[in-house]
């Protein structure tokens, strides 16, 4: 069953993490956030939004299309005066025009059909200030497609499942067509790197075990029934057993793209 982002139960399924260094590190060798205002699109429970403001960002507004996701990140980050949220529509946020210095979006693109991409950039041109930078995070197929290992744990889904891969196919974006609606949009300087990202660690295997029980942050696991999800887990422990620690991985792609007279770092 396909998750329901709207759903009460799953209020705190993109809760309680905190994004890694890998993340941080790469996102400082694109942009430097310092002082910058930053709109984050599909901020589900405010992981990366608090990640921004740790960043030095001088204010961070989270926009997702789920109250309840809202209403958890209101929660989570309700120390920190620099981050604000509200429920909007991703190709339509409602916020005022030219208010970021950065656009952020993460996991959000691949739930859109290509027309409605085309809307989300354009919403994205006109959120951003001159020389504004946007930053896209998402999985293609090439990335979906990297092999298992004891640090990519995604990897048994889909060898263990290959449906769930099918269900992939028909959902992540293709970085040619990405990089086309972006300079169809008005974004220049336009490319794309790839971010192994470390999703988190873990000190135990029950520890791991719990969280993949959980589906948490895995919205591709709601697809599997309860049973088809404990065989799952019993696959990736016979391939990872023996570790004293675990460390997910995650692969992504980032694509990056400047409004008018802006400057990519490195470029």
């Amino acid at each position: 069953m396909t998750i329901d982002f709207h759903a009460e139960k799953n209020q705190l399924s993109y809760t309680g993490r905190t994004a890694d260094d890998s993340w941080s590190q790469t996102i400082l060798s694109l942009v430097n956030p310092v002082g910058k205002n930053v709109v984050d699109i599909g901020c589900g429970g405010g992981i990366y939004s608090k990640a921004w403001s740790r960043l030095g960002a001088a204010s961070v507004t989270g926009i997702d299309f789920s109250r309840v996701m809202v209403e958890a990140a209101s929660e989570q980050c309700a120390d920190d005066p620099k981050l604000s949220f509200a429920q909007g529509d991703a190709r339509s946020t409602g916020l005022p025009s030219q208010c970021a210095d950065i656009v952020f979006a993460r996991a959000l693109i691949h739930h859109f059909p290509e027309q409605d991409l085309q809307k989300f950039f354009k919403e994205v041109i006109r959120l951003l200030a001159p020389g504004g930078i946007c930053l896209i995070q998402d999985r293609t197929m090439d990335d979906v497609k990297m092999p298992a290992s004891p640090t990519h744990f995604r990897g048994f889904f889909f060898t263990r499942y290959p449906r769930l891969l099918t269900i992939e196919q028909t959902r992540r974006p293709d970085d040619t067509m990405v990089q086309n609606t972006m300079k169809l949009a008005g974004l220049e300087q336009v490319n794309k790197t790839t971010l192994w990202e470390t999703r988190r660690e873990y000190n135990s295997w029950s520890e791991l075990e719990a969280d993949l029980l959980s589906r948490k942050g895995r919205s591709i696991l709601h697809e599997l029934t309860d049973e088809e999800l404990k065989d799952l887990v019993h696959t990736i422990h016979d391939h990872v057993a023996g570790q004293e620690k675990w460390n997910e991985q995650d692969c992504w792609s980032i694509w990056i793209g400047s409004a008018a007279c802006g400057t990519i770092k490195g470029k």
